[in-house]
């Protein structure tokens, strides 16, 4: 469904040129649920914008759903949706007008509209809002109404960026339901995200992108496994003690932590190790990587702080 090629572009400011996305290949196959994760201005957005047509790239080429991004653009977007970071929804526009008109747009007859319109309304609980304003809406409510707008014309592929941003705990947990349904359904869908617990929740694979470059690649569980080892974390008094026992101990108070393979499997073994040579636990702590451990690996810095500062 994706298969990009050395895609770069360069800004021209007047500070001089910007390289935001520095040649990247891209590869999706039909069917895939693929998050594109990096922090603030890592070139996220700039490549998502390339490859809906929105940008044209400085170099590189690309196949978007059987259809070249550099000769034939207008066939790229008769397949595929796009759902921006903002609500694509008119303040005020009726729902079903909303969809209807999306429908049209597409060439759909005004019934075919109509009929898929009520089907997206039932598939994305939106049963009620018909009638009202767009602008009248819940965020989650504004956010199921934007894919259901994206889905009108029953794209091959679906662009979603930044789906959850702003929404409460329970609106974005029940948008990712609506999500991997699509993904069930047979939609190819690639999103960009700063949720670390999105981004692990909803892929099958994962790209990570850094200063326009892909710096890695693999499921959520291949990645996490590049990390040198699961963390522990004990609670002792005697933590610089502990600390000789692992080159890559770090000492905090009366918490030592470290790296080990396998951490669960191993932990019984070293308990019994440290109470021979006397060593007082208060507490234990087992945690297998995240994906900002894994950023930080890859990248040296935090994933989850640029994140939050974004």
């Amino acid at each position: 469904m994706i298969k990009a090629r050395g895609l770069a572009r360069r800004f021209t400011t007047k500070f001089g040129p910007v390289e935001a996305v520095r040649g990247v290949d891209i590869d999706v196959a039909e069917g895939e649920l693929v998050g594109f994760l990096g922090p603030n201005g890592a070139g996220k957005s700039t490549t998502l914008r390339m490859l809906t047509t929105l940008l044209q790239p400085t170099a590189g080429e690309a196949i978007i759903a059987g259809h070249d991004l550099l000769t034939d653009p207008a066939g790229v977007r008769r397949n595929i949706g796009y759902v921006g970071q903002k609500n694509g929804s008119g303040a005020d526009q009726r729902v079903r007008d909303e969809l209807e008109f999306q429908g049209r747009f597409y060439g759909m007859s005004r019934a075919q509209a109509r009929r898929k319109a009520a089907d997206l309304v039932e598939r994305f609980e939106l049963q009620g809002t018909e009638n009202r304003l767009a602008v009248t809406l819940s965020g989650g409510q504004q956010r199921r109404l934007d894919i259901a707008m994206g889905l009108l014309h029953n794209p091959r592929l679906l662009f979603l960026d930044e789906p959850s941003t702003g929404l409460d705990p329970q609106s974005r947990r029940n948008l990712w339901d609506h999500i991997k349904q699509l993904r069930a359904d047979g939609t190819t869908v690639f999103l960009t995200t700063h949720y670390l617990d999105e981004a692990d929740f909803l892929s099958d694979r994962l790209l990570v992108i850094d200063h326009g470059l892909i710096v890695g690649e693999g499921s959520p569980d291949e990645l996490k496994n590049r990390v040198s080892g699961d963390l522990v974390v004990l609670g002792t008094p005697q933590a610089p003690v502990v600390a000789t026992k692992f080159s890559n101990a770090v000492v905090d108070g009366e918490k030592v932590s470290f790296r080990i393979p396998n951490g669960d499997r191993a932990l019984p073994s070293l308990l019994r190790d440290l109470d021979q040579i006397g060593v007082e636990l208060h507490s234990v702590q087992v945690h297998r990587p995240t994906l900002d451990d894994v950023f930080l690996t890859m990248t040296g810095r935090s994933l989850r702080e640029e994140a939050h500062a974004a």
